[in-house]
């Protein structure tokens, strides 16, 4: 064989080879004290990349209630590490997460505050009521554009560029059909979701909760908006409407809709966007949609998963696409094609005990990149054995090597 065909067949193997993943064994950031067991406590990770490259991991001490937004914690609920994830030293700090970097050189972050007690507001009339996703509460709608000021915009954190500190803004909100809401008692302001820097230099976010006047009112979906002013004014730009998929999904038509969208820019420019289903009428399917107009038209969604919770998107250097998404248990997925057409079957992270999806974790997670082909992964396990051999609520982390 001469060398020229020799090397034209490695070439060919290597572009046709499977990846190999290493996982590695998990490292705890945070157990629950044995008593700690209620549902919000020690769940909810999110990582963050702080500066001199330490990893900020910080989780929920609270109930998982409307009530509990923008409280401060009352135990240490952040890991900090300095050595990319393999130790962790839990502590109290209230450093802020480091947000997005802009290209003007500023940093950005979405800010959840206080939720507003609805006693103390003066409300417009309002366009409807439906059953929350779980307990049945009843969520009271709003128009946005009808709002008081406090109640209206986007609340953000920005820490301008060559500033020492983080100033709090509210940042315009041009949706006229957007709706917000009260639930048990209080108004809470939330816009939750990933932010990205488009190929233009523009902003854009997919968000949730996403209520609508009109006649899409019945379900939630994902709204996409644009910013071309560093983040300090939002146009709607595009929605993923809900639209109930008896096929793909038997409970469909009563389902509450989209939530929890994670999205990614492609190589190419397009966006990927990855939605949850699962609420109170139990385990859905996660549904992906994609862009190819900067959010202003999405495809029909294709359900591709049976179940899954907050999914979360990373596209690493090496084009590897992952997808981390929960309950029941952990599952991480890889698309190695980059654009998300195929995904590997689920890589297991916790022990399933029982049929009950929240037995085992919160199945919310969250993605950090190490390198071009490394990344952290953090979430809960409720059943982690304590060293008394008892189970204990804990948050972990483990790397992920892409080779």
């Amino acid at each position: 064989m001469n060398f020229s065909l020799a090397a034209l067949l490695l070439s060919a193997a290597l572009a046709t080879a499977q990846p190999r993943v290493v996982v590695s064994d998990p490292t705890l950031v945070a157990e629950a004290p044995a008593e700690v067991r209620r549902w919000g406590y020690y769940q909810f990770p999110t990582l963050d990349r702080a500066a001199g490259g330490r990893i900020l991991l910080t989780f929920h001490v609270h109930p998982d209630s409307a009530r509990s937004y923008g409280l401060a914690a009352d135990v240490p609920n952040r890991g900090i590490s300095s050595d990319n994830g393999r130790t962790w030293t839990l502590t109290s700090s209230t450093e802020p997460a480091p947000g997005i970097k802009l290209p003007n050189g500023d940093r950005l972050r979405i800010v959840t505050p206080k939720a507003v007690p609805a006693g103390e507001l003066r409300l417009p009339a309002p366009v409807g009521t439906r059953a929350g996703t779980y307990g049945n509460l009843p969520y009271v709608y709003y128009r946005l554009d009808e709002l008081p000021e406090m109640l209206r915009g986007v609340p953000l954190a920005r820490l301008a560029k060559g500033a020492e500190s983080w100033s709090d803004e509210r940042a315009a909100l041009d949706d006229p059909a957007a709706l917000r809401y009260t639930v048990e008692g209080v108004f809470p302001v939330v816009w939750w979701g990933d932010v990205r820097v488009a190929p233009d230099r523009s902003l854009l976010a997919v968000v949730y909760p996403g209520r609508m006047a009109g006649p899409h009112f019945k379900h939630c979906h994902a709204f996409c908006y644009r910013s071309t002013d560093h983040g300090r004014t939002w146009k709607v730009q595009g929605r993923i409407l809900y639209e109930p998929d008896p096929v793909a999904d038997p409970k469909a038509a009563s389902r509450d809709g989209f939530s929890e969208p994670a999205f990614e820019i492609l190589r190419d420019g397009s966006l990927l966007c990855v939605l949850r289903t699962t609420d109170g009428l139990g385990v859905g399917p996660m549904f992906y949609t994609r862009s190819g107009d900067m959010g202003k038209t999405w495809s029909r969604p294709q359900a591709f998963t049976p179940t899954g919770v907050l999914p979360r998107l990373l596209r690493l250097g090496n084009g590897t696409l992952v997808l981390s998404s929960g309950r029941p248990g952990v599952d991480l997925r890889f698309s190695f094609d980059g654009r998300g057409e195929k995904w590997s079957e689920p890589h297991k992270l916790v022990p399933i005990s029982s049929g009950n999806a929240q037995a085992d974790s919160c199945g919310y997670t969250s993605l950090l990149p190490l390198s071009d082909s490394s990344l952290l992964v953090a979430y809960s396990w409720f059943q982690r054995p304590a060293a008394d051999g008892t189970p204990r609520k804990a948050i972990l982390v483990r790397r992920v090597d892409i080779r």
